[in-house]
């Protein structure tokens, strides 16, 4: 197996992405993007994967990390159609800059980034751990899903699921790459999970209310090691139908992050 093949949950090798490449800066997206709300609307992991990639690769310098990134969602992201994405270092500096970033879907702006990517240095702090992660279970979690977005994370549920209101603890693991023939990178695979923190942690009954966020920020400490990102999620909801979604983010070793996403709420129908 290659290093883009990625196997799924019954272990045939499936190297299809949530995108395809077409162009330098072009997109096909796939029904992998496919989220909860409408099945004609991308959910939001996969779209601020690829703002990532992109902000990652706008005049890349070694030693600078993304410490922030912060994604606006302008509207519906389509599940089919081109996609296409611009970046550029809007404040370029010394030891921190600023990189925006758009994806535009048939001729309008969907979504839009912006990350704060600063110049790591040694610094002798004391020695402290890292906040120890939650315990790995051994097998996946079954999920009553039909495909897109869900079907393509391995979920491994510590506490909660996605329909059990309260507060949850997931393991996460991508079973396809965010564009085909290429190796997700860290920073791609935090951003392909981390906007599913109000999803498995919501408060509402996911066939009663719509609980939707327009925004995603996730503050990125230390890059993650390994395959594996797991979110510790809690949800508050507010009568006035707004909420907030909050996130540690860890790897096998400990803490690396955290996640947010406000939210507007309502009921369906």
């Amino acid at each position: 197996m290659s290093a883009t093949d990625v196997a799924d949950a019954g272990g045939a090798v499936d190297p299809g992405g949530f995108y395809e490449r077409r162009g330098e800066d072009r997109f096909g997206a796939t029904l992998h993007t496919q989220g909860p709300w409408d099945p004609s609307a991308a959910h939001g992991g996969p779209p601020s994967a690829l703002l990532g990639r992109a902000i990652e690769q706008t005049a890349p310098r070694d030693g600078f990390h993304v410490a922030r990134l912060t994604v606006e969602i302008l509207g519906p992201i389509p599940v089919d159609g081109e996609m296409v994405v611009k970046a550029d270092v809007v404040r370029p500096g010394r030891s921190v800059e600023l990189v925006e970033a758009e994806l535009a879907a048939g001729g309008r702006a969907v979504a839009r980034a912006r990350a704060w990517r600063i110049r790591g240095s040694a610094v002798p702090l004391p020695e402290r751990g890292l906040r120890p992660p939650p315990n790995r279970p051994a097998d996946a979690t079954t999920i009553d899903w039909p495909g897109g977005y869900i079907a393509s994370i391995e979920w491994r549920f510590g506490t909660g699921t996605f329909n059990q209101p309260g507060p949850a603890t997931v393991w996460t693991r991508a079973r396809r790459p965010l564009v085909t023939g290429e190796v997700l990178s860290p920073l791609q695979r935090v951003l392909l999970v981390a906007d599913s923190g109000n999803g498995v942690s919501g408060e509402l009954d996911l066939a009663r209310y719509w609980f939707i966020n327009p925004e995603l920020t996730v503050h990125v400490y230390r890059l993650p090691a390994g395959e594996w990102v797991c979110l510790q999620a809690r949800t508050a909801v507010a009568p006035d139908g707004i909420g907030l979604a909050e996130s540690i983010l860890f790897d096998d070793r400990g803490s690396l992050g955290r996640g947010a996403q406000a939210l507007m709420l309502g009921p369906r129908g």
